[in-house]
């Protein structure tokens, strides 16, 4: 129970599949209703403050993670290792075993318009390891999202968020990831061990549907340079499939191999009649992902050229994005009017976070935002300079304004708060959840968001809740019978305020 996932560890549900063989069995399966934890988890014996950003990138408490499998594994490819009471990670991976920082060095010489931190700022890796490709990624102004499924190395996602990396639990496998179209300008796969080409591409279509236009694809793995029959033929069916995709592979060297995903349609156009994969159908929303099956067609890039022309960073982070007109808003204001008022707005508030509560002295590293909107939030706490990362949620009973967090360089996924989340307990440092109860207790029972929300935050973490005084009184009621340390205070406009802010401090509780 010290590591439960509600939706990844049902048991009687996943027992019920009918078939496993396409990794069914790593995706979301949510207890029913009623049957659902309705308690605490405890953290696991010894558990101690995590040690904080940047030293926590090389080294974490081992009572924090207690697993020594995925060491006694893959200790001699320099991922992780044990020294005494902590784990250390030297910085290496399978396929770069002199350390993330020389590969890292070596696909930007292979192909200097990959400029991390200025044309790629946001990445996927998929099936991670320990991240540190990620982590050291960071330093290079590029914000990774490392996702793994909950497999046979099953604590990978768990040491990356207790490095402070950023990373979800995820898999690939018969739904669509929950990041929109053109999220990532780069997306990583170091033997993830996925075979790309089964089932007419289905897989590669949708990394292809999550890469920006223009966007690359870097594989590091054995049929990229190994001559033996089986691999020889592995690379083939990846260079006819990635052909027939309009790929272009712009760099072989070695172990790895790069391509480039289209700017526009073009060449989606002028295949030859009959050519598989089909493009997908007009009408397809590929932003649509909340329980959406895969689907064994080429997403259409937009006519406008929405999604490919961004700006370089940091100017994007400000700069209102082409997607922002795609987007469904019930507002006599403009969309750009909207956006720059919520920037200005989270920009005030956080800079009067950082000047009355000191959250700089706060050491935040993992923070959640659990109701985004454009991500003003995250993109405040980035120009207040705080070294964390901002998981920017975006509820399905909402707008769907993932495309415009992504555009501004920021991380965001696709929730439903009446679910569990797909992390490990005590992965957050901060919560922070603007008008978010108001608004899902129409949907959802709130001591079920809150105890989810108990969940996912480390002891010594904080819940940030600001809301309306008509749940205030339940809120305040629920969290001190979790434990939490509540105090309620007025926002800025006065005792008199439609709203009030909540904050919550989880203290660590012993089983």
């Amino acid at each position: 129970m010290r590591e439960y996932i509600p939706c990844l560890d049902n048991v009687e549900a996943i027992s019920k599949l009918k078939s496993t063989e396409r990794g069914e069995k790593f995706e979301r399966h949510c207890p029913e209703k009623g049957k659902g934890l309705n308690c605490l988890v405890p953290p696991p014996r010894g558990y101690r403050a995590p040690i904080t950003w940047p030293k926590s990138r090389d080294e974490v408490w081992f009572s924090n993670v207690p697993h020594a499998r995925l060491a006694e594994d893959k200790g001699g490819q320099n991922w992780i290792l044990i020294d005494k009471d902590k784990f250390k990670f030297p910085g290496g991976g399978t396929q770069f075993i002199h350390g993330a920082d020389q590969y890292l060095d070596q696909i930007e010489k292979m192909l200097p318009e990959i400029a991390f931190g200025r044309h790629v700022r946001v990445a996927l890796d998929i099936g991670c390891g320990v991240a540190s490709f990620g982590a050291y990624l960071l330093s290079r102004n590029v914000l990774t999202l490392s996702v793994a499924p909950k497999d046979v190395h099953e604590n990978q996602i768990q040491f990356a968020l207790e490095r402070g990396v950023p990373a979800m639990v995820a898999a690939i496998a018969t739904h669509r990831l929950l990041y929109p179209s053109q999220a990532f300008e780069l997306i990583h796969c170091s033997r993830c061990r996925i075979n790309w080409t089964r089932d007419d591409g289905i897989l590669l279509l949708e990394v292809n549907r999550l890469l920006r236009a223009g966007g690359y694809f870097v594989w590091a793995a054995q049929p990229v340079y190994k001559h033996e029959a089986a691999l020889e033929e592995q690379w083939e069916e990846m260079v006819n499939l990635t052909t027939r995709l309009c790929w272009n592979l712009v760099k072989k060297e070695g172990y790895i191999a790069i391509w480039q995903k289209p700017l526009n349609n073009s060449c989606y156009l002028s295949r030859e009649e009959g050519t598989q994969p089909p493009l997908c159908d007009p009408h397809d929303d590929p932003d649509d992902v909340w329980y959406v099956d895969l689907k064994a067609c080429i997403t259409r890039l937009p006519e406008e050229g929405y999604g490919a022309n961004i700006t370089t960073w940091p100017s994007r982070l400000q700069y209102p994005p082409d997607r922002l007109q795609s987007i469904q808003v019930d507002s006599y204001l403009s969309r750009k009017e909207l956006f720059n008022a919520e920037s200005k707005f989270w920009k005030e508030i956080i800079e009067s976070y950082v000047r009355a509560w000191h959250w700089k002295k706060l050491k935040l590293r993992n923070v959640m935002d659990m109701r985004a909107g454009f991500g003003g939030f995250a993109a405040a706490m980035i120009e207040n300079q705080l070294d964390c990362w901002v998981l920017n949620v975006v509820s399905v009973s909402g707008k769907n304004t993932l495309p415009v967090i992504f555009d501004r360089g920021l991380l965001g996924v696709m929730h439903d708060w009446c679910e569990p989340f797909d992390t490990y307990p005590r992965t957050y440092d901060l919560l922070h959840a603007n008008g978010l109860f108001s608004i899902e207790q129409k949907r959802c029972n709130m001591s079920t968001i809150m105890l989810e929300m108990d969940r996912i935050l480390r002891p010594g973490g904080r819940a940030y809740i600001r809301d309306s005084v008509a749940v205030m009184d339940e809120l305040q009621d629920i969290g001190k019978a979790m434990g939490w340390h509540v105090t309620v205070r007025d926002t800025s406009e006065g005792p008199h305020a439609s709203y009030k802010i909540l904050t919550g401090d989880k203290h660590l509780l012993r089983a």
